[in-house]
């Protein structure tokens, strides 16, 4: 069995509630988002704690803040770590925040007890992952692997300020100019490894504290309007309608039916958001829209649902008379974790007597887009009751410890 309390578990979670107070909201949840002043008040204090752990910090021009720790052979490939701490509005206090903290405290740890490593160390917070001011996920991420298109910077938050201006104007030597030469390649780095909360309730509802992650499910999401005709709420029969919302309620229904019909698949849709125009409770409405979100580890699988899916819709809306047409959709494939990861990370939960089961991340990290670059893998955590992107966001003070345990584990075996 291998031996474990390296860890320092309350420095770790002290850590945690301290950033939490930046941002904090009147409900207890967080607000900061990316490239605010709270993100950037957050940002010092997370770079004080990498300077205490002895990472050298420098911010890339994409945003994200990078602490690197020289190995014995620095031309080597870096072992990266970390994840993000910014959130989305009235969030948690855990998500992405325990992967970068718990990176540092790895590196903390073997300065502590003089661990020493050829391979550098890296400890990244990504910018923006959420999306939650540009609603452009997995930006930092992104923008690291080459993977930006021109309209990235051009674009805008509620306020109308640009993202190229947001970044010119954060400070940390932040030049959105020379985006390029932050780009890294295949042979800088040798495999990104990112701790995260489950977001979740399947360790939770099965009592394990830690989870290893052999997927991440790739979304595609598609906003759909359905066309009818308006008229008095009163004056028109129920026979002579052609109510969109209606037609609507029947896909969504259709929609949860095509997702339940396997009970062995992992596949989950959900309808986060729905509009009726021109949205008065005494009037049929005109023309409604509503959000899917379809989610699958296979590709195939989540296609070829979706086009039931569409067929199903379509099939509806001519029955109903009303036009059915889809507005946007954003497609981002599954993305498997390393088999090597994944073996590498079950050794040490096997050697550390953790009964820590195989599992898919439903939900998207920047795992996922360093996997375009390099071998990833992921570190779930149990959190309370599965809650997640909410003030109610928790875990404990020994899951996170032990996870920080099974990551450091896990890097002594690349570095």
């Amino acid at each position: 069995m291998l031996k474990v309390g390296r860890v320092n578990k309350k420095r770790v979670f002290s850590r945690i509630k301290k950033l939490s107070q930046i941002g904090k909201t009147d409900s207890g949840g967080v607000t900061r988002v990316a490239l605010s002043k709270e993100d950037k008040k957050a940002q010092e204090l997370v770079k004080k704690w990498m300077t205490e752990a002895g990472l050298v910090v420098r911010h890339d021009n994409f945003g994200n803040m990078i602490g690197r720790k020289e190995g014995a052979i620095p031309d080597l490939p870096a072992v990266m770590l970390g994840s993000h701490i910014d959130s989305v509005r009235n969030g948690g206090s855990f998500d992405g925040v325990i992967g970068v903290l718990a990176g540092i405290e790895v590196v903390h740890v073997m300065k502590e007890k003089g661990i020493l490593h050829d391979h550098p160390i890296e400890v990244v917070a990504f910018c923006e992952e959420e999306g939650s001011r540009f609603n452009d996920i997995l930006y930092g991420s992104r923008g690291m692997v080459g993977n930006l298109d021109d309209s990235s910077l051009s674009k805008k938050d509620h306020a109308g300020i640009t993202r190229y201006d947001a970044l010119k104007q954060f400070g940390f030597g932040i030049d959105p100019d020379k985006m390029n030469e932050s780009i890294r390649y295949p042979e800088e780095i040798r495999v990104f490894l990112e701790m995260h909360i489950e977001q979740g309730p399947f360790l939770d509802s099965n009592d394990n504290p830690i989870g290893i992650v052999t997927a991440i499910a790739g979304p595609r999401s598609s906003t759909f309007r359905i066309k009818g005709i308006p008229g008095h709420a009163g004056t028109v029969p129920m026979y002579l309608r052609k109510d969109p919302m209606t037609g609507a309620s029947e896909i969504i229904s259709e929609i949860e039916r095509v997702c339940k019909e396997d009970p062995d698949s992992k596949i989950v849709g959900t309808i986060g958001k729905i509009s009726s125009f021109p949205g008065g409770s005494n009037i049929i409405p005109a023309e409604v829209e509503f959000t899917l979100d379809l989610r699958d580890e296979n590709l195939s699988r989540r296609e070829n649902s979706y086009q039931r899916i569409i067929d199903r819709a379509k099939d509806i809306c001519e029955k109903r008379d009303l036009t059915f047409e889809v507005l946007s959709e954003i497609k981002i494939d599954p993305v498997p974790c390393s088999k090597d990861v994944v073996e590498k990370i079950h050794e040490v939960c096997n050697a550390m007597e953790i009964e820590a089961p195989y599992m898919i991340s439903g939900a998207g990290h920047d795992a996922m887009t360093m996997a375009e670059i390099t071998d990833i893998g992921m570190i779930f955590v149990r959190c309370k009751d599965g809650i997640s992107h909410q003030p109610d966001e928790s875990a404990s003070e020994e899951d996170i410890s032990l996870g920080t345990e099974v990551l450091l584990e896990t890097v002594l075996r690349y570095v």
